[in-house]
């Protein structure tokens, strides 16, 4: 246990280099995570020093190998090395570069044509691929902008579907209570009604002199008028007879005494009708 814990401190000082290592907690199945880090990491790192040492030697023999080919090169068309000029160095380079982007096999015409044509070809196909995305893009901008003006025009509705529907629930409201006031003022009415009705029948009030029954009395002189006019159309030719002056005065005073009854008997109603209404 010990031995990996000093294994695995190592380890995370040469992870962590001049910066200070973490504090841990310290256990069983800290450690042993930690140290299976450490040893995959040691062996990682043993194995990218194998490759990059192959990788090194690799580039040596290249290196090597193709000195070699240059110097047979330049001794097949009869040139030295030291004997080209730095344009031409310069024009070779650019054919090497070229071949390497190309991935061309070497640098003959024969193999520089197809290449470019195929380029070419490449370069066309990505114009038109490129006018395609260009219309499509265009297809979902107006789609888009569609989506925009159509979202627009729903969050107007639905603004003004709320305050309708604010409007509405205010209304409602106002109405209720407007019932609630009506229900209230109907009760009472009723209440003082039913308080009216029972004090009229505890003072033992005649039917007679209800407001119904005066009404009905109204309307039953008013028939009699209607009945008399025929009578005092009949009698008209007799008004410029004198009558009797012992008669006349007979029924004047007979017609007085009668009339001073129906005005008390009226005034009587009257204020026995506001007394009530007190």
């Amino acid at each position: 246990m010990c031995e990996k814990i000093n294994i695995v401190t190592q380890w995370l000082r040469k992870v962590f280099g001049q910066q200070p290592v973490p504090e841990f907690e310290v256990n069983t199945r800290t450690v042993e995570i930690l140290y299976e880090l450490a040893e995959s990491s040691e062996l990682r790192c043993k194995e990218v020093e194998l490759l990059i040492e192959d990788h090194e030697q690799k580039t040596e023999e290249y290196s090597s190998d193709g000195a070699h080919l240059q110097e047979v090169l330049l001794q097949g068309v009869g040139l030295q090395l030291g004997g080209l000029s730095k344009p031409t160095v310069d024009l070779l380079s650019v054919l090497e570069g070229t071949a390497e982007v190309l991935k061309i096999k070497d640098t003959s015409l024969g193999s520089y044509m197809p290449a470019i044509n195929k380029l070419t070809n490449d370069v066309l196909e990505a114009e038109k691929t490129d006018r395609k995305l260009q219309r499509e893009l265009s297809a979902v901008r107006k789609k888009m902008t569609s989506s925009v003006v159509l979202r627009k025009k729903h969050q107007d509705d639905l603004m003004k579907i709320t305050h309708i529907q604010q409007v509405e629930a205010a209304t409602a409201e106002e109405r209720l209570l407007n019932m609630d006031f009506m229900k209230n003022k109907s009760r009472d009415l009723t209440c003082r009604n039913k308080i009216a009705q029972e004090k009229l029948d505890s003072r033992q009030m005649e039917d007679s002199l209800t407001h119904q029954a005066i009404l009905q009395l109204s309307e039953k002189i008013a028939a009699l008028k209607e009945e008399t006019l025929p009578l005092k159309k009949k009698l008209e030719p007799y008004s410029d007879l004198s009558p009797s002056p012992a008669l006349a005065r007979v029924k004047i005073e007979e017609a007085k005494r009668e009339l001073a009854a129906l005005d008390a008997q009226l005034e009587q109603k009257v204020d026995f009708m506001n007394t009530l209404c007190r």
